[in-house]
């Protein structure tokens, strides 16, 4: 009995001590499949019991150290060779086994969309690529997307490192995937890429607090978004004003009320309907003109009696902002917002020979809708391709007044930095790529001292001196305008393009990838390159490399010209496709800038017009599509867009 009573005391004393002696605990990032930065000093941490010997062993170095009173501990690993795969163990009053851990170069990949945007969107350029991807020493470890307005967080909630191959490829993000490609191709070491990145945000939502301080309103806007109660008040009102609005476009659409005459069935008679071109948008269609709601577009196709049961592939380009589809009645699918591509599945036994109708339900909740012109609208079904461009019926199924924008709150001042960004301070970096900027066109005037003070924050937090930051600039977007204007996407590309005041950063030029219809070009893989292109020169000392194509240096006057000079010409400058320079514009006193005549000599350009007999200023693709310009050098680098500094308030040209 005395032996029992003593068992059940020191199980007790035990039971005890257990909360004392924590396990180790480990960020994410530290996990299984890493890949740690080569030739430099590596910050592995985790959490313990307060006092508690930690001991970090990796292919024979180890490194030693004791819990702080925090429970957080450090260690350093220094000058690691690029190889693998290792394991590493951590050891302390337990033991962790951390394996397949790679050592090459790790570089953080942020922004908006264009870098968030996986390959699966992508299928139609890279569709061979991902079926046949296997690249076990690429990794991507991709961070939750969260927002926090009162701390910088230490963790990331969950995230694992993934290697690419072709059943993981659709959701790596393009653009990380391929620079890690180009670089991986040329140095040869594995790539771990750390993205964090999120769709719509802007650069602020990016920056910490502190550095945040510079911009009053951006911090005092974050203070007011620390109050989760008002956070709660505004996704509470916006759920339910949304909510409401959905609910009424239901019970009035004409379209689903009666349930004999649903529009969306095979056998519906839509003959009486109006007609209308498809692809286009309603707001030159005057029964549609400033329609908000529902619009349901019907369209009659004819297949041959091989495509009858046959599975098939229906493209609906890009619909604003939301569409239902239905064939034969039977529905294949629906995208909730503008932007994806609609590629939807029609299952087996749902086409038949001779007619099928293919019903379409379209809701705007703003501004102008429609079907966006320049993509592909088709059918594929075996053999047979249906081109679905041209007349199509319609009819409104129900009006509505506007729905107002909601609030995104996640993507207020400093959030995405304290709960995507913070986490991974400390992690060793070769350097960051950015591919951000859309977001804060509105705001362009104030962009370049936004993305110094983010490149600065995040230099300043890592405490790994000034590492290597490339910008990808804003391609070309939107349709092209007849005459020299304003533009704010070609402010932007400034702004961003002054960012390279700084040491050790890069940009790549896009002004001839992008695509006027979509702000999501689907050329991914040029902007990766040319941003490796600049990392091969600034982060991995090429100097052999040209890091970008032509950007201008001086601006002189001589008489009725300008003379341009230009750096980073390469083996010179040239006329891509031949022919006359396009998109240079110069203005006299008055402002008014002409598109200019302009020849190349040598590594200089010289502008004039003959009606402007004093010129003041310059530009080049200044523009938010300057879809003509040509000036490249001779490896087929674009020039960047530029104004020249003394250039007066622009006035349209005539």
């Amino acid at each position: 009995m005395r032996h029992s009573k003593r068992r059940t005391a020191i199980m007790l004393v035990l039971g005890m001590m257990m909360p004392m002696m924590a396990q180790i605990r480990l960020p994410k990032l530290v996990s299984d499949g890493m890949v740690l930065q080569r030739d430099a000093e590596v910050k592995i941490w985790g959490w313990a019991t307060v006092g508690e010997a930690i001991e970090v062993e990796l292919n024979g170095q180890k490194a030693t150290t004791t819990t702080l009173a925090s429970g957080k501990w450090q260690v350093l690993l220094k000058n690691l060779e690029a190889g693998g795969p290792y394991t590493m163990t951590i050891r302390g009053n337990d033991s962790v086994t951390i394996n397949d851990v790679l050592v090459g170069d790790v570089w953080l990949c942020s922004g908006q969309s264009n870098m968030e945007m996986p390959m699966r969107r992508l299928t139609p350029l890279y569709g061979d690529e991902m079926a046949q991807c296997n690249e076990p020493h690429i990794r991507e470890f991709k961070v939750p997307q969260r927002y926090n307005f009162n701390k910088a967080e230490e963790d990331y909630p969950s995230g694992q490192w993934v290697a690419a191959s072709a059943a993981t490829i659709g959701n790596i993000s393009a653009v990380p995937y391929f620079f890690a490609k180009a670089v991986q191709a040329r140095y040869g070491v594995p790539i771990g890429l750390i993205n964090a990145s999120l769709g719509g945000s802007p650069a602020e939502a990016w920056i910490g607090e502190p550095a945040l301080k510079q911009f009053p309103a951006y911090d005092a806007e974050l203070q007011k978004f620390k109050d989760p109660k008002l956070i709660q008040q505004i996704e509470s009102a916006d759920n339910a004003r949304i909510g409401q609005w959905y609910q009424t476009l239901q019970m009035h659409d004409a379209g689903r009320k009666d349930p004999q005459e649903q529009w969306h069935e095979d056998n519906y008679d839509h003959s009486q309907w109006d007609t209308t071109h498809v692809p286009g948008y309603w707001d030159f269609q005057s029964p549609l003109t400033g329609a908000v709601g529902a619009v349901w577009f019907r369209t009659t196709i004819a297949l041959s009696g091989a495509a009858a049961g046959q599975p098939a592939k229906l493209e609906m380009g890009r619909i604003v902002d939301a569409d239902s589809v239905f064939v034969n009645g039977v529905f294949v699918g629906t995208t909730s917002y503008q932007y994806p591509p609609r590629w939807y599945t029609i299952p087996a036994n749902v086409l038949k020979a001779g007619n099928n109708t293919i019903a379409v339900k379209v809701i705007v909740n703003s501004g102008t809708g429609g079907f966006v012109p320049d993509k592909k609208y088709e059918l594929r079904v075996g053999n047979e391709t249906v081109n679905l461009c041209g007349t199509w019926h319609y009819r409104l199924g129900a009006k509505m007044e506007s729905l107002g924008s909601q609030t995104f709150v996640r993507w207020k001042p400093a959030g995405l930095f304290n709960a995507m960004i913070s986490p991974a301070i400390g992690y060793g970096l070769k350097g960051a790529i950015w591919y951000q900027g859309e977001s804060n066109t509105d705001r362009s005037g104030e962009y370049a001292q936004l993305l110094k003070t983010l490149i600065n924050d995040w230099r300043e937090q890592w405490q790994q001196g000034d590492f290597p930051f490339m910008v990808a600039q804003l391609p070309n977007f939107m349709e092209p305008r007849p005459e020299p204007s304003e533009s704010n996407w070609a402010a932007l590309r400034e702004a961003q393009q002054a960012a390279l005041a700084l040491p050790n950063t890069g940009m790549a030029v896009t002004i001839d990838l992008g695509e006027w219809n979509d702000i999501h070009p689907l050329d991914k893989k040029s902007v990766a390159d040319r941003l490796a292109l600049s990392a091969f020169h600034v982060a991995y000392g090429d100097k052999t490399i040209e890091r970008s194509g032509p950007m201008m240096s001086s601006v002189k006057i001589k008489g009725s010209k300008i003379i341009l000079t230009f750096a980073h010409c390469g083996s010179g400058l040239m006329v891509k496709g031949g022919g006359d320079l396009q998109e240079f514009a110069i203005a006299g006193a008055d402002g008014r800038f002409k598109w200019a005549k302009a020849i190349v000599k040598g590594n200089r350009v010289e502008v004039w017009h003959p009606d402007i007999k004093k010129p003041v200023a310059v530009g080049y693709a200044w523009a938010d599509n300057p879809h003509r310009a040509n000036l490249y050098t001779k490896e087929g680098m674009p020039a960047a867009p530029f104004r020249s500094p003394t250039r007066p308030s622009q006035k349209s040209g005539e």
